[in-house]
């Protein structure tokens, strides 16, 4: 159990629940291919069950580290910071990307809008869930609309939600890693038919890399 001034710092958001911290290529999305440093949130009750880490979902598994060292870590390596989770939303993001910001970092968010958006933010992905919608204000700041196609009922859900974000949005069609094979094949003849959407592939997992 946290101690009452961590936990305030937490609440606050000087602190969070650090799971891991790394310097890679994106894989997805509209920034693939570039270099950019991942802080990875701990924390999230949206519940995918083909989530692939699943270990980020309890916060009290990872340590409140302060966002001064946080953003120590990621200014000697990267001009680009990805904020992801878990669900990064579930905590106030005003301080972290502050601090980001004041360095001269490009702070990026990868969060399924589920909880009020807090920071500020140069580059907003949102990829909902069916578990636990956005909230109306992730639909308005989004830069790129990210939706995970499982099964061929994703695309029904990806239309809705494509509905609901601004116009600017950029679309993806992203297969779930675990039905890669029998998925993209479907997104390819879906985008063919709907040039609107873009694919997205976790070229990550391709390059053998975080």
């Amino acid at each position: 159990m946290l101690s009452k001034e961590i936990q305030l710092a937490v609440d606050k958001g000087e602190m969070l629940p650090l799971m891991e911290e790394f310097y890679t290529i994106q894989g997805e999305g509209f920034h693939t291919g570039r270099a950019a440093y991942f802080i990875r949130i701990g924390g999230c009750d949206v519940g995918c069950h083909w989530c692939d880490v699943k270990e980020s979902w309890n916060a009290d598994l990872h340590p409140p580290t302060t966002t001064d060292d946080i953003v120590k870590n990621a200014k000697e390596l990267a001009e680009t910071v990805v904020v992801t989770g878990g669900e990064p939303l579930t905590w106030d993001m005003s301080v972290l990307t502050a601090k980001l910001k004041a360095e001269g970092l490009r702070v990026h968010i990868e969060t399924s809008g589920a909880y009020p958006v807090t920071g500020e933010w140069d580059w907003f992905c949102l990829s909902p869930k069916k578990t636990k919608l956005p909230v109306q204000q992730a639909y308005e700041c989004a830069h790129e609309l990210k939706m995970i196609v499982h099964n061929k009922h994703d695309f029904q859900f990806a239309e809705e939600q494509a509905a609901k974000v601004n116009p600017n949005a950029i679309l993806f069609l992203q297969p779930e890693w675990s039905r890669k094979e029998e998925m993209t094949p479907l997104i390819i003849d879906y985008v063919m038919q709907h040039p609107k959407w873009r694919i997205s592939l976790q070229t990550h997992k391709y390059l053998n890399i975080p």
